[in-house]
């Protein structure tokens, strides 16, 4: 572990907002490295030990031989969060291929648990490269996350929201990400990070009208997505709807 700075990488997307926020106006910045990274990249900088924590999509903990949740917060949804699709042209039971997203293992990962446990479908897997999202033709669908999705608001004939779909099937919310470390972090570290996030959290508002840039969404547009979208508590029915995902990786 870095003894001079706490490693810290955020993923750079909208729904990180009141995060970003709260950490670069906080004293706590001046203690941490903070990196800004898609999801993959967030778990990659984990897993390999280039960073001391990481918001990293959940599915990566089934990777990991020891791993801490440390904070009280994540990136979850209490049903339809809006940025995590499937968008097709045809009805589920016709889509023959699934393009998957290459930005976060988690939102693959419930993909392919909806469609073998769920879904019930029979479909083949494809891997995705830059600029697929415009590429739903015919029975091939794709999984498309963060802030491209919201230019793509009915531009395909079926939208299926994961979170919701995951939610309809098990009665519980769905986690994207996490605060994960490999090593258990300095309390007091902890303690601090906890008050900013939390800080975060309750400034959302706040955060939106100051440090919102994104051209995709309008601030009033922004700060509904991020209130009745996006749920940043990690609650008690989160940690069991994690402990329930990861529980069916280990049978895929």
């Amino acid at each position: 572990m870095n003894t001079e700075k706490i490693r810290v990488s955020i993923v750079n997307y909208t729904n990180t907002l009141p995060f970003k926020w709260a950490l670069n106006r906080s004293e706590l910045l001046n203690k941490i490295e903070l990196h800004q990274d898609i999801p993959s990249i967030c778990a990659q900088k984990l897993k390999f030990n280039q960073v001391d924590i990481a918001l990293v999509p959940v599915a990566l903990i089934s990777e990991l031989d020891t791993y801490f949740v440390e904070t009280d917060f994540c990136i979850g949804a209490n049903g339809k969060v809006d940025s995590v699709n499937l968008y097709s042209e045809v009805p589920l039971n016709e889509i023959k291929t699934i393009t998957l997203d290459y930005q976060s293992k988690s939102s693959i990962t419930l993909t392919k648990i909806l469609v073998k446990f769920f879904w019930k479908l029979n479909v083949n897997f494809v891997e995705a490269k830059p600029g697929f999202e415009n590429e739903v033709k015919g029975a091939n669908a794709a999984v498309v996350i963060g802030d491209r999705t919201f230019a793509l608001k009915g531009k395909y004939n079926y939208t299926f929201d994961l979170a919701s779909e995951w939610q309809k099937f098990t009665n519980l919310p769905f986690v994207f990400a996490a605060w994960v470390s490999t090593e258990k972090l300095p309390q007091t570290f902890i303690d601090e990070f906890n008050a900013v996030l939390k800080h975060g959290v309750e400034n959302v508002v706040k955060s939106v009208e100051e440090d919102y840039t994104g051209k995709m969404l309008s601030k009033e547009a922004t700060i509904e997505y991020l209130t009745r979208r996006v749920d940043h508590r990690l609650t008690d029915d989160k940690r069991k709807a994690m402990e329930l995902f990861l529980s069916y990786i280990k049978q895929l």
